[in-house]
């Protein structure tokens, strides 16, 4: 039988071999960047214990947080009023509130000619957040009016994050780890690399205490989907508000995963936290999904009877 710990290694190298990763481009010149992507699929896999991590649809989301670098190279390329700085060059963006997180997402989006995710507005000191219509907002899964129902590339949800960070990738299954790292015992702390079951963070056991994030390429070993640095380096913005309802654009977001200075009891899957949208601080960033298919992937859509409706080209539900 296959060890417990052997199975997110392997499930990760599968999906390498599958080619379920692509590189998107963004920005233009010499302020080119990109971020790679992850395929996460198991339509309709259970929630967690914790009421968590179901997914009713395939998506694909960034392997890595979005650096410093990213931001500067966006910001040279037309991106607007977002402000992150707390860290430099590959380290993870930080200092960045949930409304420039958003402003990113859009600006992504709006960069190669698709609809913005966000509704917001740069009053020339804030950002301000407007909520979508009925008929405008995202509905799979149920109705989301933080997210416009048309767009691509997104801040994740609390779900997809918890997914792809958590999900065991064994099927359509409620299995879940309790780390990121594709296992139930807590990380081995570093300071910056990539061996699995690692995490940056302040490591109990006694590894050396990182004083500041790694890169967003070093920042540990992978989840059972691959992605990196979801458990440590910095908590990372989910799009949900924190009591889920996303139908304030005032209301607390959630953030999950831990920093580099986190016990490890912040990384569990169970720990999860969130403020106002405005918050920015050192510690927290945030990395991107993208919810259509803008390349050929089927998207499947689970009707109430149980009846599978696949569909390539541009998604609609």
């Amino acid at each position: 039988m296959m060890g417990r710990t052997s199975f997110g290694a392997l499930a990760i190298a599968c999906a390498a071999l599958a080619g379920d990763v692509r590189a998107d481009v963004f920005g233009t010149g010499g302020n080119q960047f990109t971020i790679d992507f992850v395929y996460v699929g198991n339509v309709s896999n259970g929630n967690d214990g914790t009421a968590y991590g179901g997914v009713g649809y395939e998506y694909q989301i960034a392997v890595r947080e979005v650096s410093q670098d990213m931001i500067d190279k966006a910001t040279a390329s037309g991106l607007t009023n977002v402000t992150a700085g707390a860290h430099t060059g590959a380290e993870p963006a930080a200092s960045i509130s949930w409304y420039e997180a958003a402003a990113f997402v859009n600006w992504l989006n709006e960069s190669k000619g698709y609809q913005k995710a966000y509704d917001l507005a740069w009053t020339g000191s804030t950002w301000t957040q407007h909520l979508w219509s009925a008929s405008e907002a995202w509905v799979v899964d149920g109705t989301n009016l933080f997210r416009h129902r048309d767009t691509y590339y997104v801040l994740p949800s609390e779900d997809e994050w918890y997914k792809a960070a958590y999900h065991k990738n064994d099927g359509i299954t409620a299995n879940y780890w309790d780390y990121a790292t594709a296992r139930d015992s807590a990380p081995t702390g570093t300071v910056g690399g990539t061996l699995p079951f690692t995490a940056v963070y302040d490591d109990a056991y006694g590894s050396p205490v990182p004083s500041d994030p790694a890169d967003v390429d070093m920042a540990g070993g992978l989840s059972a989907y691959g992605t990196m640095g979801q458990n440590g380096n910095v908590w990372e913005w989910n799009e949900s508000a924190l009591d889920g309802a996303n139908n304030s654009s005032v209301e607390s977001r959630g953030f999950r995963g831990g920093d580099w200075a986190s016990a490890s009891g912040n990384l569990l899957a169970t720990f999860r936290t969130g403020s106002a949208p405005g918050t920015e601080i050192t510690q927290i960033g945030f990395r991107v999904a993208m919810v259509p298919e803008p390349s050929g992937w089927v998207w499947v859509l689970v009707a109430a009877g149980g009846l599978l409706a696949a569909r390539r080209g541009r998604r609609r539900f």
